[in-house]
């Protein structure tokens, strides 16, 4: 089976063809940094007008690194939700007249399910059930992970996300966009330990998060008396290591509450070096496993909505190509069922 997967929630146009007996055979994926960074931030609007210009060029281009014709096509898979509902409308659009043309099922995939399931395209897949740690610009939340479609939220956060927090910070210091990579960048430079930053609910009975008052701690650093720009690396690496240090406390307990001994790491923040090296390092010590997508999979891509579109067809999801246009720009993961 041959699923065509269209990515544009946000500010990532990506394309990909998955191919259930032969695997991930073209992926593609522009980045719309360069369009927003004058802007500090993502813009809705060139956001979408940028997709519109972009997709039908990636399809072309992704087929043809596939050495597979339009009418091979089995199914397509698109991002519904959530993200910004006119990319999203864009994607959607594309998917779906793909799908009334080609007379194949165009299914709506959730973009965290895409992220939730994409370490599994890894050569060394971990098995269900496994503990998910997804920790991204929009969102951070912990997940036990049963099955396709069976999904307990844990804990998520309550105020900012990990990645949010990243790039908010990233402009206090007077970094660019995007200043989420910035900043992790500038921390290995830097030395941790210079300034005391809080750990908020690093020791909540819970496994909830919370990073508004960590970006609130360093915006008092740099506007008290006497703040020096030369500090600003140290500072980087003290933040950072607050972030990783509550995220890999929390992600300890869930495994320990649940009695599991696979973690799944996704999403953006997920790519990040020191975060990586401490769970790695966590994990050896109690004989664990922790399992991450490829590098070039974990900011948002076609390459997991195509896998994640044939893993619910392979499960018997069903799918229409009547070309209904189906988006939803708030849409909680705890809400998808199994295949049916």
């Amino acid at each position: 089976m041959k699923v065509l997967g269209i990515e544009s929630s946000c500010d990532e146009t990506g394309v990909a063809l998955y191919d259930t007996e032969r695997g991930l055979r073209g992926h593609c994926v522009h980045s719309q940094i360069d369009l927003h960074a004058a802007y500090g931030g993502v813009v809705p609007e060139l956001a979408s007008r940028d997709h519109i210009r972009r997709l039908p060029l990636l399809v072309r281009e992704t087929l043809a690194a596939a050495d597979c014709r339009l009418d091979e096509l089995d199914a397509v898979a698109y991002t519904a939700g959530p993200g910004l509902a006119g990319a999203l409308l864009v994607g959607a659009g594309v998917a779906e007249s793909l799908g009334m043309a080609l007379d194949v099922p165009a299914l709506p995939i959730h973009h965290l399910e895409g992220h939730l399931l994409s370490p599994l395209l890894a050569a060394d897949a971990p098995a269900f059930p496994f503990i998910a740690l997804l920790v991204s610009g929009g969102h951070t939340q912990l997940m036990q992970v049963r099955g396709v479609g069976e999904y307990e939220l844990l804990g998520e956060s309550l105020d900012d996300a990990a990645g949010e927090a990243f790039d908010k910070t990233a402009k206090l210091l007077g970094l660019g966009y995007p200043g989420g990579p910035q900043l992790a960048r500038l921390a290995e430079t830097g030395q941790a330990g210079r300034f005391r930053l809080p750990r908020p609910m690093l020791n909540s009975a819970d496994l909830d998060f919370s990073f508004s008052g960590l970006k609130t701690a360093v915006l008092n650093v740099v506007s008290a008396p006497g703040w020096q720009a030369d500090a600003t690396a140290d500072l980087a690496a003290d933040f950072q290591q607050a972030v990783v240090e509550v995220l890999v406390k929390k992600s300890l307990a869930a495994l320990r509450r649940t009695g599991l001994q696979r973690l799944v790491v996704a999403g953006g923040v997920g790519a990040n070096r020191q975060l990586r090296a401490q769970l790695d390092e966590a994990a050896r010590r109690r004989g664990w496993r922790v399992y991450y997508p490829e590098p070039e999979l974990c900011t948002d891509n076609g390459a997991m909505i195509a896998f994640a579109g044939a893993l619910r067809l392979a499960a018997g999801q069903r799918a229409d190509s009547a070309g209904e246009i189906r988006i939803r720009p708030r849409w909680p993961l705890a809400e998808l069922q199994k295949p049916v």
